[in-house]
């Protein structure tokens, strides 16, 4: 039996490897628009381009390091990098709005609108191009529908943490009593999100088997050069991020685009483009499993973990973050979140509802445009 070829990290980001890492030449262009002609529009443009190859880099050092640990750990080595782009971006801004005042109304509306953006992007955009594309190939597809079950629950319960707040703003409620409740919330969304991890990873493992056909996956990468491509990966990743949330409020002036549509739309989209590309394309190979897990795996883990977890961190960092995502935001998530669980509920998907859940993305963010 033959070695597995090993890949070196510097053969990770070669073009050939992987045509995507093309675009890895949007690295030292930001950097140049950003440091030497001081080009805002420019940086802010190609630093959302140099985040996709690079969250791919970082995507494929993750499972590297899963296929040697063992179920569980991998698995959380998955939820806590699969979403490693939002979690930067937003951490990064909403350090911005504590260290600098007159930007702080800004950053907290990129926070909750990128956020917001990953879960619609992922529920609706996403999926409906993974039920399209799979249908398209597929005349009948089939999935784990317990598994979707409890994810569909997950969702609902974190649409109810941002109802709430919601509700209580449109009753007269406080700022300062609005920002209270969503920071106990989000403790209570992190408590549910770990217990669900240690429900999927240990106690029922066996309801999230998997029946697709599919073999033992073989490392291509030694452990050290996985490591080492992660943390180079990240690096890049925060800084892109770094230039991109400073020049983020000069862009949508220049640019003439909304910042809500900035973070709803552009944000997510660019972040989650390597994620999504592959979600669309296990599907058209017939494995809606892996499909449906990437779509509203990421959904679940952006609504019960990164948005709480980014609401407890602007607590630590005294900026007033909280659960109140607006109305067109909150209402866009919980009529999303109940489309995507009427065509999922019959446990079979067909390229139709996949094009309905795109005819509600594209609605969505015609509102986001126009706001």
């Amino acid at each position: 039996m033959s070695e597995t070829p090993k890949i070196g990290v510097l053969q990770a980001f070669s073009p050939f490897e992987n045509k995507l890492n093309w675009l890895l030449v949007a690295v030292p262009v930001t950097i140049y628009f950003s440091l030497i002609s001081k080009n805002t529009e420019m940086s802010f443009v190609f630093s959302m381009i140099a985040i996709m190859p690079l969250a791919l880099l970082m995507g494929h050092a993750t499972e590297e390091i899963a296929l040697r640990t063992s179920e569980s750990i991998g698995g959380l080595l998955n939820a806590t990098f699969g979403n490693a782009v939002e979690i930067i971006i937003a951490g990064l801004a909403i350090y911005t709005a504590a260290t600098q005042a007159d930007q702080a109304e800004t950053m907290i509306i990129v926070v909750q609108a990128s956020l917001i953006g990953s879960i619609l992007g992922n529920l609706l955009l996403v999926l409906g191009l993974a039920l399209l594309w799979g249908g398209v190939n597929h005349r009948k597809q089939t999935f784990n529908q317990p598994a979707l079950n409890m994810s569909g629950s997950l969702m609902l319960i974190a649409v109810l943490a941002m109802l709430i707040p919601a509700a209580v703003k449109i009753g007269g409620g406080k700022v300062d009593d609005i920002v209270e409740l969503s920071r106990y919330a989000a403790l209570v969304l992190l408590v549910i999100y770990g217990l669900a991890l240690l429900f999927q990873l240990k106690t029922h493992s066996h309801i999230f088997a998997s029946d697709e056909e599919g073999h033992h996956e073989e490392p291509k990468m030694t452990n050290k050069d996985a490591w080492t491509l992660l943390i180079l990966a990240t690096v890049l990743v925060g800084w892109m991020a770094e230039i991109l949330v400073h020049s983020i409020d000069d862009a949508a002036t220049e640019l003439k685009l909304p910042t809500l549509f900035i973070g709803v739309i552009l944000l997510p989209f660019f972040g989650n483009a390597a994620e999504h590309f592959t979600a669309v394309i296990v599907a058209g190979k017939n494995k809606m499993d892996l499909s449906l897990a990437i779509a509203i795996g990421s959904s679940v883990q952006i609504a019960v973990f990164v948005a709480p977890l980014m609401v407890v961190f602007a607590w630590l960092m005294g900026v007033d973050l909280s659960l109140e995502f607006g109305p067109l935001e909150t209402a866009a998530t919980f009529i999303s979140v109940l489309v995507a669980n009427s065509i999922l509920r019959d446990g079979t998907t067909n390229w139709l509802e996949g094009a309905m859940l795109l005819a509600c993305y594209i609605i969505l963010g015609l509102s986001f445009w126009m706001m």
